[in-house]
């Protein structure tokens, strides 16, 4: 694969699976994007838990693909962890990778039970809605 393409992956990785990481912690803030956040916390439960009982605890495909894709780069790929890896190199602090996936732990779970919340209580709207 040419060193051109790889370094265009390298940053498409960046700017989408941020974007993406930033997407499924706050898009159930804007009612029109709820569905789709929940649909996207979804896939990434399925990757980390389920692909994970395969590939690892916390298995994320997106963080597959770019690992690869830095490698064939011959870059050092410093963690195993994306989020730990996205702080380190943004602030140049190399915080315990435990602190950084237990905080990940608990931005997630609290961004999938508010999603869910939404939007079981805009279904239930819907559904009392067309009952009356």
């Amino acid at each position: 694969m040419p060193e051109s393409l790889l370094k265009f992956l390298d940053v498409f990785f960046f700017g989408f699976h941020s974007i993406l990481i930033l997407f499924n912690v706050f898009g159930w803030m804007v009612p029109r994007w709820r569905f789709a956040n929940l649909i996207s916390l979804c896939l990434t439960a399925f990757s980390w838990f389920i692909l994970g009982i395969w590939f690892g605890w916390g298995y994320c495909i997106c963080t597959d693909w770019h690992w690869q894709v830095r490698e064939m780069l011959g870059y050092d790929n410093p963690s195993s962890s994306y989020i730990h890896f996205l702080i380190l190199k943004l602030t140049h602090i190399n915080f315990p990778k435990n602190l950084i996936d237990t905080f990940t732990a608990i931005l997630f779970f609290a961004a999938f039970t508010i999603s869910i919340y939404l939007n079981v209580r805009k279904w239930n709207k819907r559904k009392k809605e067309t009952l009356k």
